[in-house]
């Protein structure tokens, strides 16, 4: 496959290798030399990196304390 580069420095991946390799607008590459070749490696979330910031608008540990309150208020009014 043939693809130029642009004056602004920039390639076109071509349509099937994007599609082969499932890229998406925004995917990230480890560019790097080897023996005069131009290596792109697309950079692969791990699960962990996927979720980082998903639950940022959620406060996670106020609604444990408060299920654990409540369990404890439970646990005492059985008690009683």
């Amino acid at each position: 496959m043939l693809t130029k580069l642009s004056s602004d420095g920039q390639i076109i991946i071509p349509k099937a290798v994007r599609q082969a390799l499932d890229l998406q607008p925004g995917a990230q590459f480890n560019v790097r030399l080897s023996g005069g070749n131009i290596l792109l490696e697309p950079i692969v979330d791990s699960s962990i990196e996927t979720l980082y910031g998903k639950f940022a608008d959620i406060d996670l540990l106020s609604t444990q304390e408060e299920e654990h309150r409540q369990e404890l208020l439970n646990d005492t009014s059985a008690s009683a």
